[in-house]
């Protein structure tokens, strides 16, 4: 079989119970998600999976590398905020081997449409880690009409070039990749060269704008949090955009008769946020209880992926990146191994499972997680707690006290494996757009 075309779609600040297949409720116009869910229906849905942080640019620093986060001082960073235009310390060292770089080099057309996230031009950038091309934002949040950051500045770029472009920009991100999927399938009647396409939305992420709500930019470019704006129905309209966005690049994969053999991954960055739906989970983004760092993955791939099935792997970003270059027959960089694991033995079948114990820390609130097996080990603001997460999704039985060998097992595992990584540098930031100021704590 020939290598396959990957395309890596992630969500901005999804919550895990956002989309249909994973619990949500319909919405006052119908189905939220019926594209996705359409995708898990016929591929292959995991329901213990995890983002690599529970904030933006550091699940992206372990997405691009296959590696903890936490070995690059960029990732220190919660997260890299729009402030930083300019640093030479605050992004992705261009020397560092990415997904891309090593796809690239072994033949694949590569591609970022959508948010980097990952530090600014002139010495960070999408084109300077391994991708062909790039369109997209900088920054991690921008206003969807006038495509400028919460500085103001415009932050739009093809390359490394500002592009003034007119429109919704969950459309715009979508007709660009149709038509990348398009350019590649012309390429593909030539000669055999596989693509890469990373598409990461900057979806469902504040400001709370849909398609028709261009009249409302003007007043919100100033404060992009729009923290006096927003409601559930704005926020499901807005999955609702990117889920047709992906729809029509599955239409073109069918189109051109490249769907079967095309991994398409999909999931979110970090848990949810404000008008988010995490159920049954506690928390949300910054937060390293459930629901800020478990979120939805979806894996269709006809030719190895048979339909329906449901898995309760244990995984995280960089395992998916690390699956991804296992299905390109791709080996990691020698001198940065990778901490991601590859998970083709459960995308071949669903039943298969393997132990994958699961380790994070954040500088907020001196967070510490490690989940292995059935069970997590969990510290905030110098708290300790034990949960046995089937039995209690929503992390209020507290066993630590009933279990204390077991708990100070997992702590000294965690503690373990947090002194094979970088400490936390003194100089790290902790960006919070809002605070119980702004509304009450979830």
């Amino acid at each position: 079989m020939a290598r396959p075309n990957i395309i890596f779609i992630v969500a901005d600040d999804l919550g895990y119970a956002d989309l249909g297949c994973y619990g949500g409720r319909d919405a006052v116009f119908g189905p939220v998600s019926p594209v996705l869910d359409g995708l898990a229906a016929n591929g292959l849905k995991l329901t213990q999976g995890y983002a690599n942080s529970p904030v933006c640019s550091p699940t992206r620093f372990g997405m691009i590398t296959g590696r903890y986060q936490y070995r690059l001082r960029g990732a220190a960073e919660e997260p890299i905020n729009s402030r930083s235009r300019g640093s030479t310390t605050l992004g992705l060292p261009t020397d560092h081997p990415t997904l891309p770089s090593l796809l690239k080099a072994s033949g694949y057309q590569t591609a970022l449409i959508g948010k980097w996230h990952l530090g600014y031009p002139p010495t960070f950038g999408p084109l300077r880690s391994g991708y062909d091309e790039f369109f997209g934002p900088m920054s991690g949040g921008v206003d969807y009409f006038t495509h400028c950051d919460s500085t103001g500045r415009h932050d739009l770029w093809f390359g490394e070039e500002d592009k003034q472009e007119d429109g919704y920009l969950t459309d715009i991100l979508s007709k660009r990749a149709v038509d990348y999927v398009e350019r590649m399938s012309e390429l593909q009647k030539k000669k055999e060269t596989p693509f890469f396409l990373s598409l990461h939305y900057t979806a469902p992420h504040w400001p709370w704008e849909t398609r028709d709500d261009a009249a409302k930019a003007p007043n919100i470019k100033d404060n992009l949090f729009d923290l006096a704006g927003g409601n559930i129905n704005v926020y499901r309209r807005m999955i609702h955009h990117m889920d047709e966005g992906i729809g029509w690049i599955m239409d073109a994969l069918k189109k051109h008769g490249m769907a079967d053999n095309t991994l398409v991954v999909f999931t979110s960055d970090n848990g949810g946020e404000r008008f988010s739906d995490n159920w049954p989970l506690v928390g949300g983004k910054m937060d390293l209880t459930e629901g800020g760092i478990r979120v939805p993955w979806i894996a269709h791939w006809p030719a190895v992926i048979g339909k329906g099935g449901e898995s309760t792997q244990l995984c995280m970003t960089m395992d998916w990146s690390a699956t991804m270059l296992d299905a390109a027959g791709v080996a990691a960089h020698p001198d940065y191994p990778l901490d991601g694991v590859s998970l083709m033995p459960v995308l071949k079948d669903a039943s298969k499972s393997f132990r994958r114990p699961l380790h994070w820390r954040m500088n907020h609130r001196g967070q510490e997680a490690l989940r292995d097996g059935d069970w997590k080990y969990l510290k905030v603001d110098g708290n300790e707690y034990l949960f046995n997460i089937p039995g209690d999704e929503r992390e209020r039985a507290n066993l630590a006290k009933k279990e204390p060998e077991r708990l100070a097992a997992m702590r000294a595992d965690w503690q373990a494996w947090n002194a094979t990584m970088p400490a936390i540098p003194e100089d790290a930031t902790v960006s919070l757009g809002y605070s119980v100021k702004d509304m009450p704590q979830r």
